[in-house]
């Protein structure tokens, strides 16, 4: 029963990370014509009427998913997204989904480096030195010695440091709140915030756009629904590998959609990164093995 719940995990992890490319795909065209603020605020409307509807039917309903022992940190938590969001969304638009994905791979690694200090969890040599492997596909991906190298090209690496950091907070509210209550949390200040900087920046949308901007909202929703349920039929630690495809199918978006090319420098760097990734998740899972060992 345990390897059929893990092959449908892995299966609805592939089936997340194609939503969330398309979703990737919708953005970078969007904010393209239309101003960043105001295509995620319209993204963050759809996604909180998600999020009410989901803590709805939670255990409790609404009144117990509202109720959080850490008010200020679920708060932060979920202005810290909708600015991440904003974030990658603007480096789709400056760098394209090729390089923005490859760089953004490497949050796992800023979560193993930060889990430290943050979480206070121990984090031994062999995991810092793939963090270092990690951060030497960053440097290889970045360029700095170049004579083009754009300080545009920070701006994925600032938004992994954000998402890693929201990553982090999420597993620390969690020691004390239900899974339910940091979903509605996440959804609820974001449009909040979203709303109250995107309504300045409203532009007029023609028809197909609007028809874009629809499906970029369904995709949104569908993305979090499909990795609501994998997380509900197969261990984190056993799906989580199959979530570095979505820099394979938003590469694939830009090469074919948007002619971007995969310059050889990206290619190796986010090879180095994918690599350091999987081994800090297998080191992660080796760790909890013996844990549970009486």
């Amino acid at each position: 029963m345990t390897e059929q719940n893990t092959r449908l995990g892995i299966l609805l992890m592939i089936a997340t990370t194609f939503v969330f490319a398309m979703q990737d795909g919708l953005s970078r065209h969007l904010a393209g014509e239309y101003n960043v603020y105001m295509v995620v605020m319209i993204r963050y409307w759809f996604f909180a009427a998600f999020v009410v509807t989901m803590a709805a039917r939670a255990p409790g309903g609404l009144r117990r998913s509202v109720s959080t022992k850490q008010p200020v940190v679920q708060i932060f938590r979920g202005l810290l997204l909708a600015a991440e969001i904003c974030v990658m969304v603007a480096a789709f638009t400056l760098l394209g989904l090729v390089e923005s994905h490859a760089v953004f791979i490497a949050y796992p690694l800023l979560v193993a480096a930060l889990s430290g200090p943050i979480l206070g969890e121990k984090v031994g040599w062999r995991r810092w030195s793939a963090i270092g492997v990690g951060f030497v596909g960053v440097l290889i991906i970045l360029d700095p010695g170049s004579n083009v190298f754009s300080p545009a090209a920070i701006v994925p690496l600032i938004a992994a440091l954000m998402f890693a950091l929201y990553g982090l907070l999420t597993r620390y509210v969690a020691r004390q709140d239900s899974s339910s209550t940091s979903f509605f949390w996440t959804g609820v200040p974001g449009v909040i915030l979203m709303t109250a900087i995107g309504a300045w920046f409203w532009e007029p949308m023609t028809a197909p756009d609007w028809g874009w901007m629809a499906l970029l909202c369904l995709t949104g929703a569908g993305g979090h629904f499909l990795l609501i349920k994998c997380y509900e039929v197969a261990e984190a630690s056993s799906v989580q590998p199959f979530a570095y495809l979505q820099l394979v199918f938003a590469s694939a978006l830009g090469l074919t959609l948007f002619g971007e090319t995969l310059r050889p420098n990206v290619a190796i760097g986010a090879v180095l990164i994918i690599a350091a990734g999987l081994f800090t998740l297998w080191r992660e899972q080796r760790t909890a093995r013996r844990a549970r060992r009486p």
